[in-house]
């Protein structure tokens, strides 16, 4: 029987607003709340608070509550004018999604007292609460629940609560808990004596909070801040540890400063026994057309060098003398920052810097940073339209690898201008072109200026079976060479004319030789062609489009002499599938091949009409060299009139958990094999992997990789990785660990012997960590080495580009990921 009365139905509404967010107060109260995506497959199907019968369906968004009726429904009613109101036998308040329930409710409209007794519930679309008894005074906003117990729906997390004392905007929550993990397999819970609440401000104070791992506690706090909102507010966050031969025992403890709504800071102080003392921070920002970063570490005393002298050779693997080490004082910076113009322009900076060429093998934990030799900084403007895209930009490099120097550094680009246009006329016509000015500057090899234009006009023919792409282009380079590097290039014309001639040669300048002023200019011709085959088959029962795709392009570009040009950002890229195609197998502008060649290639697919995944790809090509090419860079031998290497790719994925890949490259010249590469990848069960690499290039590398994340069960599972290079006979990396995960709380344990530093030493480190789901993580960042040495340990990153081995370093003083190149 629904009864409604004026009066009682306002205190109800005023008292909502203060009873009913008691349990947003209670789940919030604690330092954090069930994290998004994480994985709760093992949980059991238990509620500490069951769903209360009766309980209305959510018809409405907690925004719209304010604008929801109040229904009260109870059994009897009982009032008196002026006096107290009693609601018995099964009073419900209804509001929008929320729903709260007692056996007794009691008003007094005297002193605005109210007393809710028996089995009170509270429940809406985000959590269920269940107490014991409710009284308070709406007059002096004054409030009490006794025996709380809560259960988040939306997102996982449970707990109680002696008693909640609230008085205004203040509240006090008394010996209260909080976990995800279900009552029956309770392995962690965070339990705190006293916890007082500003909601005003958006703070809460823990005094005597204890978090245990089962029964035992593992960490005791007597008194720390945290936020009960998503108002960001200054604090401990939770430390980091770990264990290594290099670093001792390691101990960081990030410190967060809230210093405004669009920007703030991090403070890490880090302890490492066998090192010091360090200082880590980065500065973040936010406005409305951009964003940065600003990070940096700070060590001033570093006692490595003492205790680890032979790890400082130079580059003949020479242990170094004491003075030639690095100074104890020791840091890095670098700053990240990005700024919208408008919706065609934006400006972007990343600067880095290290102190010394020591400092990323010295505070790097991954191959990623050894192999780093040098740090990149540029700035620019970048802009790109329908039709166009343009830079202006700048950059400069720092050495970073000790067995180098300053001669193995690239050219700084001071500044660069680029600009390329491409737009069609015509279904069948499109005309563009590239341009880039460049003023080059090196401390060791002088610098020059550079100006380089390709215009072209190309016929895009197209049709449903073929394709057909003549296109000819004109490239003019032209230079302003400084006078150091002038006479470089002549002597070294001299030195080849006088090997080329048998006689002897003198490192006097040759006035022949000598030019500032050089240019090369030269047509560029290309046809590329191909055609389309296709039928239905099928293969054990299941159909497949069945392709066919050959493939012919062909290039042709004169000869011009180049030897005067200097070599300023071009390199010999790597032949592949790609290298086919191109008209130029060099990098930047300095060198333009000669060429008379034709490529003939051939690629088949099968593809499920199942569901369109392409199971079968594979690829064969060849270049066949009409004429000789000269065009050479210093130590490279002119190709011959003749064939080039046969180019072969396959990739098969005969299930939804196979997937292998390979390359080949075999020269019929010289008869031997100048690439082969292999990479075998099998899932395991619902998130197991199993991977298996080989990569072998002639006089290079020939490596192995294998590695593994194996379930034994639902909870246990092992990790593993063996990374070996057969041309330094010895591994670059080997890894093992365990796992054992439940519910709401994961452990690993990663023993690891990796590279870390030039001189081939091996370094030994033993991770543990503790995560507990919905809260944090207590320990090293485990996850992320084993992310980075088992593609596919989180399935996502099976589709993810591997990360580059140019580093930037982070606000701990480890390297990180690589500063981005936005020209790239």
């Amino acid at each position: 029987m629904l009864r409604r009365h004026p009066r009682i139905t306002d205190v109800c509404v005023r008292n909502r607003l203060r009873l009913l967010p008691l349990s947003l107060c209670i789940a919030l109260a604690l330092p954090a709340q069930a994290a998004e995506g994480e994985d709760w497959r093992l949980c059991p199907i238990e509620d500490v608070v069951p769903p209360f019968a009766g309980a209305p369906t959510p018809t409405t968004t907690v925004d719209q509550r304010a604008t929801q009726p109040t229904d009260i429904e109870g059994d009897t009613l009982e009032a008196n004018q002026g006096t107290d109101a009693v609601f018995q036998g099964n009073v419900s308040l209804n509001r929008g999604d929320q729903l709260l329930h007692t056996d007794k409710l009691t008003y007094s409209a005297v002193t605005d007292e109210y007393v809710a007794e028996g089995n009170v519930h509270y429940q809406d679309s985000a959590m269920r609460v269940t107490a014991d008894r409710a009284v308070g005074n709406q007059k002096t906003d004054t409030h009490r629940i006794e025996d709380v117990r809560y259960q988040l729906t939306d997102r996982r997390g449970n707990g109680g609560a002696e008693r909640i004392e609230l008085s205004g905007d203040n509240g006090t929550l008394v010996h209260s808990t909080y976990s995800t993990c279900a009552p029956s397999e309770r392995a962690w819970e965070l339990r705190a004596r006293e916890i007082d609440v500003d909601s005003t401000e958006g703070v809460g104070v823990a005094k005597g909070a204890t978090l245990r791992i089962g029964n035992v506690p593992i960490m005791y706090m007597p008194w720390f801040m945290f936020p009960v909102d998503d108002r960001r507010k200054s604090g401990l966050l939770y430390p980091g540890l770990s264990l290594s031969g290099r670093n001792g025992f390691d101990y960081k403890q990030p410190i967060y400063l809230n210093l405004a709504p669009n920007y703030d800071a991090t403070l890490t102080p880090r302890i490492m026994t066998d090192r010091g003392t360090s200082l880590g921070g980065e500065f973040r920002w936010l406005y409305e057309n951009g964003s940065g970063t600003m990070s940096g570490n700070w060590m001033p005393t570093d006692d490595l060098p003492d205790h680890d002298p032979g790890r400082y050779t130079d580059a003949a693997g020479v242990v170094i003398p004491r003075d030639q080490m690095p100074d104890k004082n020791r840091g890095q910076f670098v700053l990240n920052a990005k700024h919208n113009i408008n919706s065609d322009w934006y400006a972007n900076a990343n600067l880095g810097w290290i102190s010394d060429l020591y400092y990323l093998q010295d505070f790097s934990n991954s191959l990623y940073g050894v192999s780093a030799y040098s740090i990149r900084s540029s700035a620019g403007l970048y802009g790109r339209g329908r039709y166009w895209d343009a830079s202006l930009m700048a950059d400069h490099y720092q050495l970073a690898d000790y067995t180098l120097t300053d001669e193995n550094l690239p050219f700084d680009r001071l500044p660069r201008a680029h600009a390329r246009w491409a737009q069609p006329f015509a279904t069948w016509l499109e005309a563009g072109a590239d341009g880039e000015a460049v003023r080059f500057h090196h401390d060791v090899f002088g610098g020059g200026s550079r100006l380089d234009l390709k215009p072209y006009i190309s016929m895009p023919l197209a049709g449903a079976s073929w394709f057909l792409l003549p296109k000819i282009a004109w490239r003019y380079t032209t230079y302003q060479l400084d006078s150091e590097t002038a006479a470089d290039v002549a002597n070294s014309r001299a030195r080849q004319f006088a090997i080329d001639n048998g006689i002897a040669y003198t490192p006097d300048l040759d006035a022949r030789f000598y030019d500032k002023t050089p240019n090369r200019s030269l047509p560029i011709a290309s046809l590329d062609a191909g055609l389309f085959f296709d039928r239905s088959t099928s293969f054990r029962g299941d159909r497949y489009l069945h392709t066919l795709e050959p493939r012919i392009y062909y290039l042709n570009a004169p000869f011009r002499n180049q030897d005067a040009l200097p070599l300023f950002d071009t390199n010999t890229m790597t032949f592949s599938w790609g290298q086919l195609f191109r008209d130029n197998r060099y990098t930047g502008a300095d060198r333009q091949i000669d060429a008379n060649q034709i490529t003939a290639a051939l690629t088949t697919r099968f593809i499920s009409e199942n569901d369109g995944r392409e199971r079968l790809s594979a690829s064969l090509g060849q270049i066949h060299y009409l004429d000789d090419s000269r065009v050479t860079v210093p130590g490279e031998t002119p190709l011959e009139q003749g064939k080039s290497a046969w180019v072969a790719e396959a990739s098969v994925s005969p299930g939804d958990r196979w997937n292998i890949s390979a390359a080949y490259q075999w020269d019929p010249k010289f008869r031997r094999e100048d690439l082969a590469s292999l990479r075998a990848r099998y899932l395991l069960r619902d998130f197991g992997i199993v991977n298996l690499g080989y990569r072998y290039r002639r006089d290079l590398v020939e490596q192995a990789d294998f590695s593994f994340l194996y379930p034994i069960n639902d909870t246990w599972s092992v990790v593993g990785r063996y990374y070996y290079s057969f041309l330094d006979r010895k591994p670059l990396e080997s890894l093992a660990g365990v796992q054992w995960e439940s519910c709401c709380l994961a452990i690993r344990l990663v023993a690891r012997r990796y590279l870390n530093d030039r001189s081939g030493d091996l370094n030994n480190s033993l991770q543990v960590e503790f995560e507990l789901k919905g809260l944090s993580s207590i320990g090293q960042d485990t996850e992320r080495v084993l992310r980075r040495a088992i593609l596919g340990y989180d399935r996502d990153d099976l589709y993810l580009v591997p990360p580059s081995s140019v580093q930037r370093l982070n606000n701990s003083g480890d390297a990180a990921n690589s500063i981005p190149d936005p020209t790239l």
